[in-house]
């Protein structure tokens, strides 16, 4: 991006927030009553309608990233603008920045050769068609990705696949038009980080069979349309591999080091128009003769989750500046935190604000529901907060094991005798002649 645009990124983050005040928020209903009743395997028009004035708008494709576009933005300029798109679950589609969009043209920009641009990520960037990332399989615990057992076997100058896989974001959709699939290409190697590859198949594929819809605490395609989908002797030409075989986990740290960026400025934005709302409904209602605003739980929990927000959002940031200066592999750690703390955050947030609104925050009247539904599934999409968690520990545990205590007064050794007993000779009482000691 140029010094002109990245000066004028206070001006951009200002015309984002007006689109979403005079086009989004009013919408939102016209939204969920056309996901209610089109179901997820339609188009809805109010998302077309916006998107073309977005695009119109120059609000369009926010997310690319700088160091492979040239032209766009890095991981922590981006990181307002995307916040303020996550104040309402499906703005961001709207500017053409919704997953798994986002990180499958990331993938195919980054890693993907120039036919393949041509043919997938030049529709994808214009916005005339959607796509799908197939990871997560029913028959295995997917929150170890080397467990992932689809097959992709060479045939001649072809790639024959077969598997199952479920929570597919995005193949109910109509547009959607490609799926990036992640399977074992090479099961006999003795590193399980090199048995995987990614492969690009079209949607409309002989094979390719989308078996349904998958709700997410009910919900049917808001914002995300997961599925379950079979794949069964799919054959696709040898050129469609992704970067080459067994580079798919090198493919995944690329990836998804920038969503995870995305989902948790989203969820901040989230919790932000959450807490909001929370605090108008506490100043206008008034339960056993008393505003609930001047009630000590409500003001703590207003307390605690303005530092909770905050929190989020600067270890996010952080989290941001560290991948644009170092890149992801170093920041990994900063980006585990994040996934761990974000979801955590804006589910807790969500939570309180139901109990403050009462059976009112139960029916989504004011999208709490949806809210939580999101919050929630993020502690799972990504890696499990558990997973998560081992790697902090982990890269937290080798960093000590790296350094010297004596430099860091951190040393946890037992004392020596000779230690105890100077210690004891120095202390302000006498002790007792301890013989043979």
């Amino acid at each position: 991006m140029s010094d002109d645009t990245r000066n004028n990124l206070p001006d951009l983050a200002q015309r984002l927030s007006a689109f979403m005040a005079q086009h989004v928020y009013p919408n939102e209903r016209r939204y969920y009553l056309e996901a209610e009743r089109m179901g997820p395997w339609k188009n809805y028009p109010v998302v077309e309608e916006l998107k073309a004035l977005a695009r119109a708008e120059g609000l369009w494709n926010l997310f690319l990233p700088a160091e492979e576009s040239g032209s766009g933005l890095t991981n922590a300029e981006y990181a307002p603008l995307c916040e303020i798109m996550g104040r309402s679950l499906f703005a961001p589609e709207i500017f053409n920045c919704s997953a798994p969009d986002t990180g499958n043209m990331e993938t195919i920009l980054r890693y993907g050769s120039e036919e393949q641009k041509k043919t997938w990520l030049a529709p994808l960037l214009a916005g005339e068609i959607r796509s799908s990332f197939a990871m997560t399989e029913p028959d295995v615990a997917s929150s170890d990705a080397t467990n992932i057992a689809s097959s992709i076997v060479r045939d001649g100058d072809d790639y024959v696949i077969n598997g199952r896989k479920w929570y597919t974001t995005g193949a109910t959709d109509p547009r959607c038009k490609i799926i990036i699939f992640m399977g074992k290409s090479s099961p006999e190697s003795e590193n399980p980080y090199t048995r995987q590859s990614m492969i690009l198949i079209p949607r409309d594929h002989p094979g390719v069979h989308v078996i349904r819809a998958i709700p997410v605490l009910g919900f049917y395609g808001v914002p995300d349309r997961a599925a379950e989908v079979v794949f069964k002797d799919v054959r696709v030409p040898a050129t469609n591999m992704l970067l080459g075989e067994g580079r798919g986990f090198e493919i995944a740290q690329g990836r998804l080091g920038p969503g995870r960026i995305h989902h948790c400025m989203r969820l901040i934005g989230l919790s932000e128009r959450v807490l909001e709302r929370m605090c108008r409904r506490a100043a206008g209602r008034s339960p056993f003769g008393r505003k609930l605003s001047d009630q000590t739980v409500t003001l703590e929990r207003i307390a605690e989750a303005r530092i909770l927000i905050d929190q989020a959002r600067l270890l996010t940031l952080n989290a941001a500046v560290k991948m644009d200066t170092v890149g992801n592999k170093a920041a990994r750690q900063e980006i585990a935190m994040i996934k761990v703390a974000a979801p955590n955050m804006a589910q807790k947030v969500v939570d309180w604000a139901i109990q403050l609104f009462g059976g009112g925050g139960t029916n989504n009247d004011h999208l709490l529901s949806a809210a939580l539904a999101t919050a929630r599934l993020l502690r799972l999409a990504d890696g499990p907060d558990e997973v998560h968690r081992n790697q902090i520990a982990r890269l937290e545990m080798r960093r000590h094991e790296q350094s010297d205590p004596a430099l860091t007064g951190g040393d946890a050794s037992v004392l020596t005798l000779e230690e105890v007993r100077r210690i004891d000779s120095e202390g302000l009482w006498p002790s007792p002649h301890r013989r043979g000691v």
